[in-house]
């Protein structure tokens, strides 16, 4: 185990966190609280964002590993939140708003994968 990697870990953990955080606020703000908005927000974007990270890296820059984990499990994973994204589904389908819950499943999965293809077109086109 590489301290430095750790280290990038953690403070790119600690900005993904912050990043999720206000986020969700912000949104909760703008669209309430009777859909899960906030973290259907951060999964897609999260996802777009590592996407392009991951592109560039194939394409046009090879950091060290520590920057790498940084930007993919620092940053990224402390931003998305499909831990959060399990319970907000358990919780519309514990109140019984069983058509809520799939819809917010159905589109988490599918516009987060499609927002990961779009991240690293976008990467591509702009490379």
């Amino acid at each position: 185990m590489n301290a430095s990697n750790v280290i990038a870990v953690a403070f790119g953990g600690a900005i993904g966190s912050v990043a999720r955080y206000l986020v969700g606020v912000g949104s909760t703000k703008l669209l309430g609280f009777g859909f899960p908005w906030g973290t259907l927000l951060i999964n897609i974007t999260g996802s777009c964002l590592l996407g392009i990270i991951v592109a560039v890296f194939a394409i046009r820059w090879n950091p060290s590993q520590a920057v790498q984990l940084f930007l993919t499990v620092g940053i990224c994973g402390g931003y998305t939140t499909f831990s959060t994204f399990s319970l907000d589904s358990q919780v519309l389908m514990q109140r019984g708003d069983l058509w809520s819950a799939a819809a917010y499943i159905a589109a988490s999965v599918v516009l987060s994968i499609g927002a990961l293809f779009a991240g690293m077109h976008l990467a591509r086109t702009v490379l």
